[in-house]
């Protein structure tokens, strides 16, 4: 590879500031639109101004620390401005910072500092990915969808994104993968009830059946991730699992409502969160819908049409 080359990976390796100074000294040699700008000074905007970026990576914010941050805003006011892009009179767009944004607008500020940069969709997709990667621990659902999206939509090789990321071309692939595993399993993923070393094991299996099984395993066992890779290799070879994570033999599982298991994976796929269906054996129960936030509330009321 040329020393150019290492030089940008380098660079974008050391994040969204690198990212951004790098561009302006691609400016110099090269005045097209793609370019990244910097303003010459701080500007301070209304946040009644400024819309969200839509290629930001992260879904979820936890509220309660937005409103730690808030508080935090309140008394020190705001340490580092947001980056945003112009696009018209008084009308900006994000690149990076929402939840000062957000938390900002918890504190009833009117007003924001910001530095102002032109960018095009490709670089606002990098830009908010590299900042978020990098500033904040998004979980692996989400950096598998910004890797896939910066792949699709900024036509990017695997490999190609990695030296984006500063990552090697294996992680970026073992990212993207986890987009093929059932909505339930991307779920418990997201919400941190299993990890990344637990999905990478259920998705070597090729049934979604196994796949759910091994799932409810880890959760009802608490199953370590070398636990799941024994279990996983005796399901390819067809052996029963013969212990579960404290060497005590494993109990034989109870034959589960196919109805009310099928009923379950579909609700998870629609809601596109995880779904707990009980029912007794006169099919008398309760269904859950849990939700993690206002907004993942709000979601859910549409998807019921409230």
């Amino acid at each position: 590879m040329s020393n150019t080359n290492n030089i940008k990976r380098n660079a974008l390796g050391r994040g969204l500031g690198a990212l951004l100074k790098d561009a302006d000294s691609v400016k110099s040699k090269n005045t097209t639109e793609t370019t990244a700008a910097v303003a010459s000074n701080l500007n301070e905007i209304p946040v009644e101004q400024i819309e969200v970026n839509s290629y930001q990576p992260r879904s979820h914010f936890n509220d309660e620390a937005l409103k730690e941050l808030s508080e935090s805003i309140k008394i020190q006011g705001i340490i580092q401005p947001i980056t945003v892009r112009q696009l018209a009179p008084n009308q900006y767009q994000l690149i990076s910072g929402e939840r000062r944004l957000r938390a900002s607008k918890l504190a009833g500020l009117t007003n924001i500092p910001a530095y102002i940069r032109t960018a095009n969709d490709q670089q606002m997709l990098e830009m908010a990915l590299i900042e978020n990667i990098q500033r904040e621990n998004l979980n692996p659902i989400e950096i598998a969808i910004s890797y896939q999206r910066m792949i699709t939509e900024c036509n990017l090789k695997q490999e190609e994104l990695g030296d984006r990321v500063g990552k090697n071309r294996s992680t970026v692939t073992n990212y993207v993968r986890l987009l093929k595993l059932p909505p339930d399993i991307q779920v418990a993923l997201r919400d941190n009830e299993i990890s990344m070393g637990h999905a990478r094991s259920i998705i070597s299996l090729e049934k979604i059946e196994q796949q759910l099984y091994v799932l409810n395993k880890i959760k009802s066992e608490e199953l370590s991730v070398r636990a799941v890779e024994e279990l996983v290799r005796n399901l390819q070879n067809n052996k029963p699992a013969s212990a579960d994570t404290k060497g005590t033999p494993a109990k034989p599982a109870a034959a589960a409502n196919a109805e009310i298991s099928s009923l379950q994976n579909k609700l998870t796929s629609h809601f596109g969160t995880k779904i707990q269906v009980k029912s007794d054996k006169q099919f008398k129960g309760e269904i859950k819908i849990p939700f993690v936030s206002a907004e993942d509330l709000n979601r859910i009321l549409e998807i019921l049409n409230f």
